[in-house]
């Protein structure tokens, strides 16, 4: 049922128009309605599925200031009282379950197998058949009584009818049954005991046939590394026999080699140190050492005696270049009427230095 509204109070035009609703979910709508209060429906009022009725539909002035719709919410001792109905339950369905008996584990070389037990068998198959179907939702209807399922039948159906006296006397007719199973079981039995017998005789031939191959295996392995060990000592035998070879071989080549030398140089040495000594090669050691120590200090020697016979003359001749130029101008100078009549002096030792000079250019 749609909860009721409060009366809408008006307000004035100025305010704005706003919308005011609580946020819920909606539930799933059901085709029937339910068949136990169906009679007690319809004694009270009833209520269509028609928007001009529904007092939640706005009409009037949409300026209007409307109340939020009352709280339906349940209160918090009753979410705590189904809280609390919802553990117990659950507990109690858990200790059910642990008291259940289950079904005891198979055998080894068995296993369970789901078995119909219903009254009417029916194919099982993994893939449910599902039908999607559309219809347009009318007002509740009555919902009809579900029919019995009853499935379609999978084989031919086969009757038999029995008299009076038609059915076996059991005291006569179990005794070739009875000897039948007592026969069978006695001869299984034989033949278990007949198959435990040619069990152990395979047991023995296969020990047998182990020891057998073993003992072969061993003499195998034995071969196999005596002939291991031959191949080692021929392939040893065989490289130290070619080593032994190569070294004849070198030896041979070694002792040619030296041969054919000797005989090559017998007259290359004496032509060898002949070439030497004509291209200077052997030389007298006094030799060299006077070539090329005592000559080039003499010549050294003498040539810084001349250079300084050299100085010693350019010192000489720039002496009496000066001496000269220097009389000269003297001479050259008239002179003075007093010492006009005054006898010659005589040469002093500075003019004869001319004549010693002229003398000592002419040795």
């Amino acid at each position: 049922m749609v909860p009721t509204r409060a009366p809408e109070l008006t307000a004035p035009a100025d305010l704005p128009y706003s919308f005011y609703s609580q946020p819920r979910s909606l539930g799933s709508r059901p085709k029937y309605r339910e068949q136990s209060n169906a009679a007690e429906k319809e004694k009270g009022p009833v209520h269509h599925c028609n928007i001009m009725i529904d007092p939640r539909v706005v009409r009037g002035n949409v300026l209007s200031v409307r109340h939020p719709p009352q709280s339906t919410e349940p209160s918090i001792l009753e979410v705590k009282r189904q809280r609390r109905a919802q553990k117990q339950g659950l507990a109690r369905r858990l200790t059910q379950e642990q008291i259940r008996t289950g079904t005891p584990e198979p055998v080894e070389g068995r296993e369970h197998v789901y078995v119909q037990t219903e009254l009417y068998l029916e194919e099982i198959s993994d893939h449910v058949i599902e039908v999607d179907e559309e219809c347009q939702t009318d007002e509740f209807l009555d919902r009809p009584p579900t029919p019995l399922f009853v499935p379609a039948k999978t084989g031919k159906d086969v009757a038999t009818q029995i008299e009076e006296g038609e059915l076996f006397d059991f005291d006569i007719e179990v005794k070739p049954i009875l000897e039948v199973l007592v026969g069978k079981t006695v001869e299984q039995a034989l033949l278990e005991v007949m198959e435990e017998e040619e069990l152990a005789q395979l047991l023995s031939h296969q020990r047998a046939f182990a020891e057998l191959r073993n003992a072969e295996f061993a003499e195998l392995q034995r071969l196999e590394e005596q002939d291991r060990r031959i191949r080692e000592e021929k392939e040893r035998r065989r490289l130290e026999h070619l080593e032994k070879l190569r070294k004849q071989k070198e030896t041979a080549e070694k002792i040619a080699a030296r041969a054919f030398a000797q005989r090559y140089l017998a007259d290359l040495i004496p032509s060898v140190f002949n070439n030497l000594h004509e291209s200077g090669f052997f030389y007298d050691p006094i030799e060299r050492d006077i070539e090329t120590e005592f000559l080039p200090w003499l010549m050294s020697e003498v040539e810084e005696t001349l250079q300084k016979k050299v100085l010693g003359r350019m010192m000489l001749d720039s002496l009496i270049r000066m001496v000269v130029e220097k009389r000269l101008d003297e001479f050259s100078r008239p002179p003075p009427s007093d010492q006009t009549e005054a006898p010659a002096e005589e040469p002093r030792e500075i003019d004869a230095a001319p004549q010693v000079s002229g003398s000592y250019y002419s040795n």
